[in-house]
């Protein structure tokens, strides 16, 4: 099977099956109207052959009606395409569950960029003490945040499961009731999820994933790699934001970070217990079955319970085991100690901690709430800070902010949020107290645009009664193009403070720096963000190696791995000597986290590649962008940054963003804990968008600026001035360029722009629809000719399929949508339709949930 070509794999696997499930499941009689099932193929048709003879959506929608329908009430209309919306989220689903099923089949899971390969091509090149010193410190860390991006309710994740089983198993009866409870299914939130509702969500991605597939990997290496001998590096760290994340999140309380975390607890202890059980069965022998029976009736009582008092731990209950296995290796000739040491480390692994539960927060509210933190002290008479601290220098409160130390009483603090940040710094220490450090030991802050916002935090942390050294790493987060610029000098204030290089040489001389979340590609477009982001890790890795500090980078999703949706192993595999690369640590979020990592086989797979990435980076790999090139693609930034720039500043960017997209439905919709703006304002401004709902709204209208807008421009300065083929020079040299601007190339083969062609003649905003298709056109024009392609993605044809496959399906979806939008627009030129308006806002907000599931190939 594997010898057949990838898209073949793909075709006989995904593509078949799906036509074959899906024709059961839509004869399938789950609603009140019993046509719905055959009435949505024929409305299928009319979308497709609409939009080739250029009809607009509304006038698409009509045509149905008039031709399929007798004499249908305004009612019946509207109960149809809600009927639609309905079919097809789930149709979404079975395609998902088909998808994940084939994953084995058409990835090749012993192919290019998986352990096996690496440690093949390690051998052949004479390199296996190489990959064994490399493997020895370099790390993964996959941070999950709760970003609302894709939720489905955990009684949906469940009929995934079940469904993709039952599809590996040909098991036709069980995927017809599967369907049909599907078709039974609420899909839609009722009400916001709480953050902890978020966790809990994630959570079942840790308990029955990661769990498994991070310990498979890890045994793997130590079996393969170091021939069964002991490792003293985990290779794969958790990260988790929900529940600590509060950025911009009024909904995370003190009480739900320590609830989370002790969620997190409880399910690893849940999962020790159930290994424990089954060990039970195996080692029957003397001695043994004691220990694991003393372990089993104390994970049971603290998986039932969450204790005051925790005297139960990691090194506690390893200890038990290193006992036990000392046992059955001398007593008992080894027998089943395989599976042992696999419990063994396992434990190591994910300690009581799980995943490290990461607290973050807004440099700008963090200097508000130490500025008024500072204030209170000095009117109580504490002598901690000078009467005149505020009225100082920077330099000389940095200087103040390093000696800082005390244990401060929330109860004094005069402002809620000094009140709160000051909770939540205690809530991390019971954690650690309960966890373990790895439990929460590090601590984000956000748009950090200067070394006092970072020693801001570092000494509320030393405000809060910690003894000795502090168990907690500060993380600035670079995200704006000048913030990106400025923050190397911002660490070498850092660096030169005696007092944070004493702290970071406690923290074994590594300094964690996260870049360009979110907000760097809202700000700066897609070439300027992630040319800044790389400017910004080859300064910071320089500065970090003067002073012999490790640097370890930390992306968010909207920085350069993803914005454009492209594969994010090849980014990291394409990075050259000039910066650090001894960790990876990125987030993943919302559908990257159920596409990439939701089922076994999927999370090995892509864990595999993310290490992979690392090792042929390392060991095989250095593109160095030469100083030609460098200059080339400083100038393609600068040129698409300028374009990007001019674009967010017209008068219509806003105004078209409210008006003609899904944006202000983002909040209503009850995917996401976070409001979608940082601002209560009733007003909407640029800087306080959130850039979820930012790109989401274009990803809605098919247009997907984010991913390519001032791409094309750049490109076509060089085609005018005869100099293309020093482009394409650059893009073959180079593995980072052409990573860069493949997966731009992914965001224009999801952007359609025949769903909104009749933009074009709007009065008012018209003249901005054509100025984004011009740029549309141009890109895509100029990326063919750069890689020598007469279509998008013909190098991907698994991809490219994939993607076909999911638009044509939410094609109804957006048909709909629109339709829906331009309802609304002509409902509210006059009075007294609020009734109607309503029914089409539920249409808009239903076909948004349905359309954001289905956009699961954007990692």
């Amino acid at each position: 099977m594997s010898d057949l070509p990838k898209i073949t794999r793909f075709n006989d696997n995904v593509l078949s099956k799906y036509q074959i499930y899906n024709s059961i499941f839509i004869t399938l009689p789950f609603d009140t109207i019993n046509n719905t099932g055959v009435l949505l193929p024929l409305f299928h048709k009319i979308c497709e052959n609409g939009f080739q003879q250029g009809l607009n959506p509304t006038e698409i929608v009509e045509k149905f009606f008039n031709k399929y329908l007798e004499n249908p009430t305004e009612k019946g209309k509207k109960d149809l395409l809600f009927q639609f919306i309905q079919y097809i989220e789930r149709q979404v689903v079975l395609f998902d569950a088909v998808e994940d099923a084939a994953f084995p089949t058409v990835n090749n899971m012993d192919g290019l960029g998986t352990l096996r390969n690496s440690e093949e091509t390690a051998l052949l090149s004479g390199k296996k003490e190489d990959l064994k010193k490399h493997l020895e410190d370099f790390k993964v860390r996959v941070v999950l945040t709760a970003h609302p991006t894709q939720f489905y309710p955990g009684s949906v994740l469940g009929i995934i499961t079940d469904l993709d089983t039952a599809i590996q198993n040909d098991d036709l009866l069980l995927i017809k009731n599967l369907l049909a409870q599907l078709g039974k299914t609420p899909f839609y939130k009722k009400s916001k999820p709480t953050p902890f509702d978020e966790a809990v969500s994630l959570i079942w991605y840790l308990e029955n994933v990661f769990y498994h597939s991070v310990s498979k990997i890890y045994n793997y290496i130590q079996q393969h790699v170091y021939d069964g001998g002991p490792m003293q590096n985990e290779i794969i760290d958790l990260g988790f934001w929900p529940g600590g994340d509060r950025d911009g999140n009024p909904f995370v309380t003190t009480q739900i970070t320590l609830d989370v975390a002790e969620r997190l607890r409880q399910s690893i202890l849940r999962n020790y217990y159930r290994d424990v059980r089954r060990l039970k069965r195996r080692f029957t022998f003397d001695g043994v079955q004691e220990i694991l029976a003393g372990l089993e009736k104390r994970l049971y009582k603290h998986v039932v319970r969450s204790y005051a008092k925790v005297n139960f731990s990691q090194k506690i209950l390893l200890e038990e085991l290193y006992a036990a296995r000392e046992i059955v290796v001398n007593k008992h000739q080894s027998l089943f100690v395989e599976e042992l040491n696999d419990f063994i480390n396992k434990v190591r692994i994910f300690g009581f901690h799980f995943a490290t539960l990461d607290i973050r927060q807004d440099s700008r509210v963090h200097h508000d709430a130490f500025t008024q933190i500072v204030t209170d002290l000095i009117e109580t008479g504490d002598t901690t800070f000078p009467k005149n601290y505020h009225h100082l220098s920077a330099d000389e409160q940095i200087d103040i902010l390093s000696l800082v130390k005390g244990t401060i009483d929330p109860l004094i603090l005069s402002d809620e949020m000094s009140v709160k940040t000051i909770e939540s710094i205690y809530a991390l220490k019971t954690i650690q107290q309960r966890n373990g450090e790895r439990g929460a030991n590090r601590y984000i802050i956000s748009n950090n645009q200067s070394a006092l916002n970072v020693m801001q935090t570092f000494a509320m942390l030393n405000l809060c009664g910690f003894e000795n050294e502090l168990p907690v790493d500060v993380i600035p987060l670079f995200e704006t193009v000048d913030d990106l610029e400025n923050a190397s000098d911002v660490m070498r204030t850092l660096y030169t403070n005696n007092t944070y290089r004493y702290h970071l040489s406690k923290r074994k001389n590594k300094q964690t720096i996260m870049l360009g979340f979110s907000d760097g590609t809202k700000d700066g477009g897609y070439l300027m963000a992630n040319w800044g982001i790389f400017k910004a890790k080859e300064a910071l890795t320089k500065i970090s190696r003067e002073f012999d500090i490790d640097v370890i980078f930390f992306d968010g999703r909207g920085g350069p791995p993803a914005r454009g949706g492209g594969k994010t192993h090849k980014f990291y595999a394409s990075l050259g000597p000039t910066i650090e690369d001894k960790e990876i640590q990125l987030t993943i979020q919302g559908q990257t986290i159920s596409s990439n990592f939701g089922t076994l086989n999927s999370s090995q797979y892509n864990l595999e590649q993310l290490i992979s990435s690392g090792i042929k980076n390392e060991m095989f790999n250095k593109d160095q962008i030469n100083d030609k090139n460098r200059t080339i693609i400083e100038d393609l930034a600068v040129t698409s940054y300028k374009t990007y720039v001019d674009f967010k500043n017209h008068p219509q960017f806003l105004p078209y963003l409210e008006k003609m997209s899904t944006l202000k439905y983002y909040a209503k919709t009850n995917i996401g804990s976070r409001p979608s703006k940082r601002s209560t304002s009733d007003t909407l401004d640029f800087a306080s968008l959130r850039a979820i709902p930012f790109v989401g709204s274009w990803s809605q209208l098919k247009q997907n600026v984010p991913g390519f807008y001032g791409v094309g421009a750049a490109l076509k300065k060089y085609e005018e001035a005869g100099r293309f083929d020093e482009i394409v020079e650059f893009y073959n040299a180079s593995d980072f360029f052409k990573t860069l601007l493949e997966n731009s190339m992914m965001s224009l083969t999801k952007s359609f722009f025949g769903l909104t062609a009749y933009m074009a003649d709007d009065p008012v905003y018209g003249e901005f629809w054509n100025l984004i298709h011009e740029e549309y056109l141009t890109t895509k024009r100029l990326l063919l000719k750069l890689a020598g392609h007469t279509e998008l993605m013909e190098n991907h044809p698994v991809g490219k399929a994939s993607i076909a496959i999911r638009e044509n399906i939410v094609l109804p979806l957006l048909t709909i949508q629109q339709f829906a939008l331009k309802r609304i627009q002509e409902l509210q030129k006059t009075e007294g339709n609020t009734a109607e308006i309503e029914v089409y806002e539920k249409m808009v907000m239903r076909s948004l949930f349905g359309n954001i599931n289905a956009s699961r190939n954007s990692a």
